[in-house]
């Protein structure tokens, strides 16, 4: 019983003896246990902690009263519930049998009149509910009990006092709703939710019983809720051709995108599975989508009123029609293939894009690894290996002009060009602040998206002149020129959405697209290929005379890499040829390497982590964990190396940076204010253990970095940088009274990723002042002399905290250098400890930690699950009709 919890265990003992647990989700855990005044076995289920203290006993109590009168064949009762010690309960009759998930786990589909019979016991049961004015709102397979074949809807309850917690739920981490199963309207955060929304999800079990598969799937959470906001279902009969039509025309009907297109009632969806001439394809638009008939019979029952001879020659002109209508099949069949790189020339995750593809599909250019850090390969389609450019080091953003004669890219603060058969790299103008991507346009000019909006400059170089401001509607980003220059598509990121905007040149007025998604890139023909922050690769018919969307988005692919500032590794040719670096890993894994680079796991779940920080005293880990790879939604969690325990300590939803105070008790962190602007950090303090709230340091806003403390905790010593202009620079906050920050190192170049020695006299650091990015050591706080501690690149340095040593990484080295300090440094050696494939931070920061003895170190290990390649899909347009 050492696993149960036993202080709920203690405070039920006179009602309940709680024997084992038997199931848990994502709001609660199911415990097998024996009523014993009534000697009767149930499930007693106790609601995590977390969501227990965002709903609230009062209401949680007051909600589950309203269920608890809820008496119908096939919605299971509820026995109980109350609070005991602290934690939320409630008791259930113990099922003896399955659930819907275990049948389909072991069947995947189920025969046709069992699954329209469960869908039409579910329907009756919802129906009930919404008679008396209770929404279940979190229907699926696992909520759904078989007992002696008879369906029982479970947890009533809990989904409506979780509903009635408002914004507080996503304090929890947690969402009200499984994704596969979700309306468009609750995926999008809407706050009334109808009947409409049950009827919904109970379309998309059903929907799963008769394919196998939900209507809607993909590799995250999150392009599963893209595609069932913006996608339509497959048609279920070409999938499974027993299915009967009117069934088919039902679940449609109930998985349409608007409430007011589905049925009214679920009793009206289990009518329309019941009665073939409710519901009928022909009232359908070509998208597939059903709608209901009311006040005449349907086709398909006129038909059967026909005599036998007209039937079969409707039958065969039928047939010749839909052949004749049916799109003809693509010239070409889609390719896919992958093509390999060395791994000394993988692509890395750089800002911005890192591939393009030239606009006739003869060459691939990405970002790829180079000795000193970064650079970009030319892969040609006719050629086996990728070729490095000359010059272009460090480069990022990739583009080619509209004849593909020319490769446009970033470079140190720098729009430059080169060309694609060879030469020197040429400067073209000078760029503030960040750059969000770039176009080359019809006529030698190069449009670009910066911090201020969207600015254009002569490809053969001149002054940079704006021409669309960025607003409060968000950042604009990854521009995209249409055919003539006429205008430019670009992206609108901000509060939460990325929709599409286009400005029309001649007029210089900017026109918002209701379409979702970003990154737009135009095929020739009228498509865009679009993107989702979840990974999904989309594409849309596009006018591009009107500047219009004119279709629904197909999806190409949802196996993107998207990057931690949600940036997207694709390119498109014109003719529609597609590369994309695919994702190879879900997130990574806590591990602990010794000096030797063997390693262990710590014991912690994967997920999507950053920037772990082991504590002084050895015993703990702080990691920020975020809710998806596109590094939203994150906050930081200590893991107990000791205990395995795992505690969530910010709920601010944009935590990140932490660092450990010298005595272990707290945790010094960046939050952003507003989160959509990655300027408005500031660093905040907050206890270890969670007991308390978190207190701001200081009030100079920007995107800082904490690193350290200062011997005693006296002050932080952090870098960052306080707006868009200005290199990265290293500060100190002294703690100890109400002083403004102090600029420690700030000289023209970026400086960061600082790291003090033991007695806080020598400060480790990264620096660009040699052209490429190298640890140095220079006096704290004050000027002085400095000393160069790597010799071919080195970042992340950690000063070992029993002293001599100093730490850092090339790449995928560990290495280690030998320091002698007095008056001056002497770098006495260096050497490489280990190379393993284990995340790598930014030039000015770490993503790592080390032990108080300097002989263990704690890595993200990244869950790759094949070698890095681009995959290539060929031909895909041409059937984009047809689709």
């Amino acid at each position: 019983m050492s696993s149960l919890p036993s202080r709920v265990s203690g405070a039920l003992s006179a009602q309940y003896r709680l024997e084992h647990e038997i199931g848990a989700g994502g709001m609660a855990t199911v415990y097998l246990a024996e009523d014993l005044r009534h000697d009767r076995r149930v499930a007693l289920k106790v609601l995590r902690p977390e969501l227990a203290a965002v709903i609230g006993a009062e209401r949680f109590l007051a909600e589950i009263k309203l269920t608890a009168n809820l008496q119908h064949p096939h919605i299971l009762p509820l026995f109980d519930s109350g609070e005991a010690d602290g934690f939320l309960y409630y008791v259930m009759p113990f099922v003896e049998g399955e659930s819907l998930r275990d049948r389909l786990r072991r069947e995947k589909q189920l025969p046709v009149d069992d699954a329209v019979r469960i869908a039409t016991e579910v329907a009756s049961a919802l129906d009930y509910a919404h008679r008396h004015g209770v929404v279940h709102r979190d229907i699926k397979p696992e909520n759904i009990l078989l007992h002696d074949g008879r369906a029982l809807v479970a947890d009533f309850g809990i989904a409506l006092a979780a509903s009635k917690a408002g914004t507080r739920m996503t304090e929890t981490g947690m969402s009200l709703g499984t994704p596969h199963y979700m309306s468009p309207e609750q995926a999008m955060g809407e706050r009334e939710i109808t009947a409409r929304s049950d009827v919904y999800a109970l379309g998309a079990v059903l929907y799963e019983m008769l394919t196998g598969d939900p209507p809607f799937t993909g590799s995250t959470a999150q392009a599963i809720v893209a595609r069932v906001v913006t996608e339509s279902p497959r048609p279920l009969m070409p999938q499974r051709h027993t299915i009967p039509p009117h069934v088919e025309a039902a679940v449609l009907t109930a998985l349409e995108k608007l409430p007011a297109d589905r049925f009214a009632s679920a009793a009206q969806f289990a009518d329309a599975l019941a009665r073939p001439g409710m519901v009928t394809t022909a009232t359908r638009p070509a998208t597939g989508a059903v709608a209901p008939v009311a006040g005449r019979r349907s086709a398909r029952v006129t038909l059967l009123a026909l005599a036998p001879w007209v039937i079969a020659v409707l039958g065969v002109a039928g047939g010749a029609l839909v052949a004749f209508r049916r799109p003809a099949p693509p010239t070409h069949p889609v390719v896919r293939f992958g093509i390999q790189l060395p791994r000394d020339a993988e692509p890395v995750g750089a800002t911005g894009s890192t591939v393009a593809f030239s606009p006739s599909g003869a060459q691939v250019v990405y970002v790829g690894k180079a000795p000193t850090g970064q650079r970009l390969y030319s892969r040609r389609m006719d050629l086996p290996d990728p070729v490095p450019i000359p010059g272009s080091e460090g480069g990022i953003l990739p583009f080619f002009s509209p004849d593909g004669q020319f490769l446009g890219f970033v470079q140190s603060g720098r729009i430059v060009k080169v060309q694609v058969s060879g030469g020197p790299v040429t400067p073209i103008a000078s760029v503030s602040g960040e750059v969000y991507g770039a176009t080359w346009l019809a006529g030698d000019t190069i449009v670009l998206a910066t911090d201020s909006g969207l600015v254009d400059v002569p490809a053969g170089g001149g002054t940079v002149r704006l021409i669309a401001r960025a607003d409060s509607n968000g950042a604009f980003a990854f521009p995209e020129g249409l055919p003539g220059g006429r205008a430019v598509l670009f992206g609108v990121a901000g509060h939460g959405s990325l929709t599409l905007a286009a400005l029309d040149r001649r007029t210089g007025k900017v026109k918002r697209l209701s379409q979702p998604g970003g990154y737009p890139r135009y095929v020739t023909g009228g498509y865009l290929v679009l993107t989702h922050p979840s990974g999904l690769l989309s594409a849309v018919p596009f006018d591009a005379k009107r500047l219009e969307v004119t279709g629904p988005a197909r999806t190409i692919d949802d196996k993107l890499t998207v990057f931690t500032n949600g940036d997207f590794n694709f390119g498109v040719s014109r003719a529609g040829d597609l590369v994309y670096q695919p994702v190879n890993g879900e997130g990574q894994n806590l591990v602990l390497l010794d000096r030797s680079g063997t390693a262990r796991s710590a014991g912690a779940d994967s997920g999507y982590l950053y920037t772990p920080r082991l504590s002084p005293d050895g015993r703990r880990v702080v990691v920020v964990r975020a809710t998806g790879s596109q590094y939203l939604n994150r906050d930081l969690w200590v893991f107990d190396l000791l205990q395995h325990t795992q505690t969530r300590v910010t709920f601010d939803t944009t935590a990140t940076w932490p660092v450990w105070s010298p005595d272990s008790r707290e945790i010094v962190y960046t939050r952003y204010v507003d989160g959509t602007d990655k300027f408005s950090g500031r660093l905040y303090a907050i206890p270890a253990d969670g007991s308390g709230a978190p207190r701001a340091l200081g009030d100079k806003p920007g995107q800082w970095k904490a690193t350290g403390f200062e011997p005693g905790g006296r002050g932080i010593v952090y870098s960052g940088r306080g707006s868009p202009q200005r290199k990265e620079e290293i500060w100190r906050l002294d703690l100890a009274d109400s002083a403004a920050p102090v600029q420690v190192l700030a000289n023209g170049f970026n400086n960061g990723a600082p790291s003090l020695s033991p007695d806080g006299r020598w400060l480790a650091y990264t620096s660009d002042e040699s052209g490429r990015t190298e640890v140095y050591v220079r006096s704290y706080p004050g000027q002085g002399g400095r000393w160069q501690v790597s010799l071919e690149g080195g970042s992340e340095p950690i000063w070992s905290p029993k002293g001599g040593e100093i730490f850092y990484r090339n790449n995928d080295d560990m290495m280690v250098a030998t320091v002698r300090v007095g008056a001056a440094v002497e770098i006495a050696g260096r050497s490489r400890l280990y190379k393993g494939s284990y995340q790598i931070a930014t030039l000015y920061d770490q993503d790592y930690g080390v032990s108080a003895d300097g002989r263990q170190f704690v890595m993200l290990e990244r869950l790759v699950t094949a070698r890095q390649a681009l995959v290539v899909t060929l031909n895909w347009f041409e059937g984009f009709k047809g689709r």
